[in-house]
Order: structure tokens, then C-alpha cells, then sequence
């Protein structure tokens, strides 16, 4: 027993060192395992520090590695680790995820400043976001699965954005001038202002320096600069695009470049002089003015398409002019179910619209309707009454809240004129009321005061008017006729029912002079002209129109300011006289009651 006692107490000094040897042991076997993952990792970091050893930031992020390397590749990936069992891809992955760097942009020298067009500006994709991964019903993130913005990928040079989408997603136009302002990006989630922090990683704030360009419209553009005081300070450089471009030999021989460009790119087949003139002369009556072209080119490149389906199906080696007219034919035809069905009631007499004969106080005025893309014109009967009073010119339209402000001012207008053309030596007493008939929408525009004067006067002197005239345009008060819009598709729009109606020679139009410049019409039309089945006239002031739809003399004022017996106005002043010698004698009976 007493050996036994020896050996246990030997043993127990002994034993009580074993710990020690141990932790000594491990130590010595991490050192070994530190230097030789260092004899190994060294040279690769050794090239990549002499690649980039200007860039300190990469000198760090390479020294980082090797620091935290030794303890990896110890825990994970030696004997004994956790991940002694799995697979080398796995292993990999591993690594992958802790070590590769998440490279947000990258920018070759040799591209120059990057120009970056963002189609769908909404927050993440302007400042980049956070994803992450579901593991086993946990999202988890890291690193690797932070996503640069457009801001970063435009950062150093542009980034073009569109300013009525831009304004139209949640919490991106405030965060874009914070930005800007403070001249840097961070990523974070648009709804920690609201106090809901939905982001675990916080990345670093990245310096910024962009040029920002916003592409919209005039509209949005003058309600930025009224509503937003910060506007102006950050977007100080407006560049105002105009609608046209004026028509001259740089400008045809360019149009006519572009279009065959456009037919070689998208595979159709060549454009003939006379496809490419069919071309022009629409692009002129997109702009309505015979020395311009449109600025929005992609109407016009469209129908280089549509044009080529009907060359293949006529098997034909180029597009000619007949394919670009069966186009717009067809695209009109496409638009056109409303103008039909308007066209179809005039007709058949539902819609009460007369092209012959004569009659008092009725006269066809013209009119533009727009429903979506569809633009149409259409005749529209105009009807006055005249009667003893002085509740002066009534405006139906405005009575019943269908007619807009401009209207309104067209038809005050006719008072003006009245007084200074016809009521110099009395007062002006007049109790009249003008309607456009069987309209039952909003009406505006003063391109109907015309046809209101002369219907106005036709009633006040009995004098009939050509049913088989129409007319449009606006006047002042002085009588002087001006120009008004959509003239080409107002002209086309009455002689498409004169037409159904089978053209005499009799039907006219009458447009203002000032909008000769303006008239595009359809070849249909010019041809009818040429033949004398159909015409167009201009005038500069009243009584020309006057003339022309009654087929009298209007009458021109002598130094005395009267006017030649059985004039026109002539006729109107005596009318109108007639009537205020009724209204004064009518006061005279009140005031001696």
C-alpha cells in the first residue's frame, strides 16, 4: 500500500502541470497554424497590396482579411472544425460570403463619366437597398446583399430621371434633394422617418457628386419652381425644348436621314422620295404649319412600320408614298368610330346640320372634339334670336355652366362690336340669345365668335345665310378676324359630310387669313378644290365674311359714319335703332306710371 500511496502522490504532482501543458501545447499549435496560413496567404496578399497600393482603403480592407483569415480557416476549415464534414463547395461558399468583397460599381477608366438613364425611380432603386435571405424561416443578411441605386452607378457623372415619375413614388423627391445637398448617399429605408427601422446593416454614407437631369414636361417644370423654394437653388439650368422645328434644307435633308435610318434599323424595306415627301407633309400638319415640322419625330416614325406591312402584302421592293397614305389611313380609320357615328347621325338627321338652302339666325360654325388620342372636327349649327329689350347677349352655353371662359369672352366680344360699329349716335339696347345646338358637353375656345357675330346679325337684319357655308374664327371687337386652332381638321370635318352628302360646287368653308400658313389638308380635299366641288376662303375682317354668306353688300361708312342704303350694316343700324327708340319709349311709359 504504501508504493501505491508513492505512485498516486507522484502522479498527482505530476498531473497537476498537465493543464498547463496543454494550454502551452495549443498555443504552440495555433502559432504553428498562424504561421503557416501566413506563409500561405502572404504572397497573394502581397501581389494584391502592390495592385492597389494607392487606394488605402483597399491596404486596410486587405489587412483586415489576413488578421481575421488566421482564425477562420483555424475554426472553419482545419481538422476538428465545424465544417470538417461538409463539402469543398461549401467551404467555398463560406468564405465567399465572409471574405469577397460586394463590389456596388464598378466603372472602367477608359468609359468616361457614366451617363445612367433610370426608368423606374422608386426609392430602392435610386439609393440602392438592403436583400435578404430566408433561413429557416429567418431573414438574414449581410454584407454581400447590399445593392447599389442609380445613384451610385451615376455617381462622378449624369443621371437622367423622369420628373413626373419622379414625383410620383413616396418619399424619393426629398430624399433625391437631401442628397444633393448634402453631397452624399446613404443607404437606408425610406420608412425610418416614420419611426419603422427595417434595415439591420448600416452601410457607410458614400460622397456624391452627380449631375442630375430631369426631363418632363412645362406643366410639371412651372409647378416644381411655384411649390418647391428648393426648385430653382438646385436645378438652376433650363433647357426649354421647342414643339417644332422650322422647315429649311438642313432641317429636310435631316428628317429625310432619319426616317431612312429608322426603316434600315427596324428592318423595313427602303423609303422612296415620294414615301419620304408623305412623310413630311404629315410631320407639317402634326405642327399645323406648312414651314414646320413636328418636333415629336416617333408619331412619324410609326408609320414607317405600319408602311411596311402594306409594302410586304403589295410585294413590293420599297416603300412608296401609297403605303404611307394607306397608313394614316388606317390609323384613321382605327380612331375614327366616334367621328363616324357623329357623321352617321348628321345623316340620317338626328343631329340637325343643313349644306343647302338658305336660312335666318342658323349657321353651321366648326368644331374640334379630342377623346384620347382621337382628334376629329365637326360642323356644329350656331342659332341667334333677336327681340325687343335690353337684357343684352345672352349666352346660352354659359347660362347652363356648359360653356368655359373662353367662350364666354368671345361672345361679350359681340357687344363691343355692335356698340362701335352700330351704336355711335343712340345707346345700345339689344335682347339676343346665342346657342350651339345639340350640345351637350363643355365648350371653350372663342373660335365659334365669328360664326356668333354673323348669325347674330343675320337675325337682327332678317337677312338669310348659305346653309352650304361653314365658317370659324375668332374676332375683336374692332371686327378684325383672328386665327384660331385645329383649322386643318375642322375644314375636313364639313367636307366629309358635304361629301356624303354629294359635293355641288356650293359648299365653302371661310377660315381666318391668318391661318393660310396653317392649312395641311388631305389630298382629298385639295383635289375637290382643284375641281371646283368644294372651296375655301379667307378672311381679315367681318364684313368679308358677312359677303360671303349672305351674298349682299356689307357696306362701307362714309366720313359721316353712314352707310350705304340696304347695306348690310346699313340694315343693322336701323334695326337696332328701331329697337332702342322701342326701349326708350317703353321708359317713358314707366316714368309716367
Amino acid at each position: 500500500h504504501r508504493h501505491v500511496e508513492e505512485l498516486e502522490d507522484y502522479l498527482g504532482d505530476v498531473l497537476l502541470e498537465l493543464p498547463q501543458w496543454r494550454r502551452t501545447m495549443a498555443l504552440k499549435i495555433r502559432q504553428l497554424d498562424t504561421d503557416t496560413i501566413s506563409l500561405a496567404i502572404e504572397p497573394l496578399l502581397a501581389e494584391l497590396r502592390d495592385k492597389y497600393q494607392a487606394v488605402d482603403d483597399v491596404i486596410a480592407y486587405l489587412s483586415d482579411i489576413k488578421n481575421n483569415l488566421e482564425i477562420t480557416i483555424v475554426d472553419c476549415l482545419m481538422p476538428g472544425s465545424s465544417l470538417e464534414a461538409q463539402a469543398n463547395s461549401s467551404k467555398k461558399l463560406v468564405l465567399i460570403e465572409q471574405y469577397a468583397p460586394n463590389i456596388l460599381v464598378d466603372h472602367k477608366q477608359e468609359s468616361g463619366a457614366p451617363v445612367v438613364y433610370e426608368p423606374h425611380p422608386i426609392y430602392q432603386n435610386l439609393f440602392g437597398r438592403i436583400e435578404y435571405a430566408n433561413d429557416q424561416g429567418t431573414l438574414v443578411t449581410s454584407y454581400r446583399r447590399i445593392c447599389a441605386g442609380s445613384l451610385h452607378q451615376a455617381n462622378g457623372g449624369y443621371l437622367i430621371l423622369d420628373a413626373e415619375k419622379l414625383l410620383t413614388y413616396p418619399f424619393v423627391w426629398d430624399g433625391l434633394k437631401r442628397a444633393l445637398q448634402s453631397g452624399c448617399i446613404e443607404i437606408e429605408s425610406p420608412y425610418s422617418e416614420l419611426g419603422v427601422n427595417t434595415i439591420t446593416l448600416k452601410p457607410e454614407v458614400i460622397p456624391l457628386n452627380v449631375k442630375v437631369i430631369l426631363v418632363g414636361s412645362r406643366d410639371i417644370y412651372y409647378l416644381l419652381e411655384e411649390l418647391d423654394n428648393e426648385f430653382n437653388e438646385m436645378f438652376k439650368i433650363l433647357a426649354d425644348f421647342d414643339n417644332y422645328i422650322p422647315l429649311n434644307r438642313e432641317s429636310i435633308q435631316q428628317f429625310a436621314l432619319l426616317m431612312m435610318k429608322q426603316a434600315a434599323d427596324s428592318g423595313a424595306r427602303p423609303l422612296t422620295r415620294a414615301a419620304i415627301e408623305g412623310l413630311i407633309e404629315h410631320s407639317c400638319r402634326l405642327s399645323e404649319n406648312q414651314h414646320q415640322l413636328s418636333a415629336r419625330i416617333n408619331d412619324t416614325l410609326e408609320i414607317i412600320g405600319e408602311a411596311n406591312l402594306y409594302c410586304r402584302q403589295a410585294q413590293a421592293d420599297v416603300i412608296d408614298r401609297a403605303h404611307i397614305e394607306q397608313a394614316l389611313a388606317a390609323r384613321e380609320y382605327r380612331n375614327g368610330r366616334i367621328s363616324q357615328d357623329i357623321l352617321e347621325e348628321m345623316l340620317d338627321g338626328t343631329i340637325l346640320i343643313d349644306t343647302e338652302g338658305e336660312a335666318i339666325g342658323k349657321i353651321n360654325g366648326l368644331t374640334v372634339l379630342e377623346i384620347g388620342g382621337s382628334c376629329f372636327g365637326s360642323p356644329a349649327r350656331i342659332t341667334t334670336t333677336v327681340y325687343p329689350g335690353s337684357r343684352g347677349i345672352v349666352d346660352i352655353e354659359r347660362e347652363a355652366e356648359l360653356g368655359q371662359a373662353i367662350h364666354s369672352k368671345g361672345v361679350m366680344i359681340l357687344t363691343g362690336y355692335l356698340g362701335h360699329f352700330y351704336a355711335q349716335q343712340f345707346p345700345l339696347a339689344i335682347s339676343a340669345s346665342i346657342a350651339i345646338e345639340q350640345s351637350y358637353n363643355l365648350i371653350d375656345g372663342d373660335s365659334a365668335a365669328l360664326g356668333e357675330l354673323c348669325c347674330l346679325i343675320s337675325a337682327l337684319t332678317r337677312i338669310p345665310i348659305k346653309q352650304s357655308f361653314a365658317i370659324t374664327g375668332s374676332i375683336n371687337q374692332y371686327g378684325e378676324v383672328q386665327a384660331i386652332g385645329g383649322v386643318n381638321e375642322k375644314i375636313e370635318g364639313f367636307f366629309r359630310l358635304c361629301k356624303a352628302r354629294g359635293l355641288n360646287g356650293q359648299h365653302a368653308v371661310i377660315i381666318p387669313s391668318a391661318n393660310k400658313r396653317n392649312l395641311m389638308l388631305k389630298q382629298e380635299v385639295i383635289d375637290a378644290v382643284a375641281d371646283g366641288l368644294f372651296s375655301v376662303y379667307t378672311v381679315s375682317r367681318v364684313d368679308e365674311a358677312l359677303e360671303l354668306l349672305t351674298g349682299e353688300i356689307a357696306g362701307e361708312a362714309d366720313s359721316d359714319g353712314n352707310y350705304p342704303e340696304m347695306s348690310i350694316n346699313f340694315k343693322a343700324i336701323s334695326r337696332l335703332k328701331e329697337i332702342s327708340e322701342m326701349a326708350s319709349e317703353d321708359d317713358k311709359e314707366e316714368s309716367a306710371l
